[in-house]
């Protein structure tokens, strides 16, 4: 796996979870969220002494009710790729979702939401292809 994993957390799927992430190299980062009810994965550039963060894209990954109970424990990580460019959601060794910075892509398995107007290009599906393509 060619890569950096900045992020390896537990969290339990329902539960009110933030875990962020920056690219090292550049002003782009990474957020996923779990509000109790839904998980989306953000696309953020930061700026300025504050270090605003400007949501660039929203990928859907989950609606709680929709998980077994079963499966609630889980491990998240974020992985970069070694040029900072893209970086991957895995959830339990599954990729979620791969956020691509150079292209302005943010991709997903549910394609949900649509692209947006100002910085998404192209389509959303993330395909096996895909993540083939990130980790070799």
């Amino acid at each position: 796996m060619k890569g950096y994993l900045l992020r390896e957390q537990a969290i339990v799927i329902g539960e009110e979870t933030f875990v962020d992430s920056r690219a090292s190299e550049s002003d782009y980062g990474v957020v996923f969220e779990d509000d109790t009810e839904t998980a989306y994965f953000y696309a953020v550039k930061i700026s300025g002494k504050e270090e605003e963060q400007l949501v660039l894209d929203a990928l859907h990954i989950y609606n709680v009710d929709e998980i077994d109970e079963a499966e609630r424990k889980a491990t998240l990580r974020l992985l970069w790729s070694k040029d900072w460019q893209r970086c991957a959601l895995i959830i339990n060794n599954y990729c979620h979702a791969v956020i691509d910075f150079k292209h302005q892509g943010a991709y997903n398995r549910n394609e949900f939401p649509p692209p947006n107007d100002f910085w998404t290009k192209g389509d959303r599906q993330l395909t096996d292809e895909m993540v083939t393509a990130f980790f070799s």
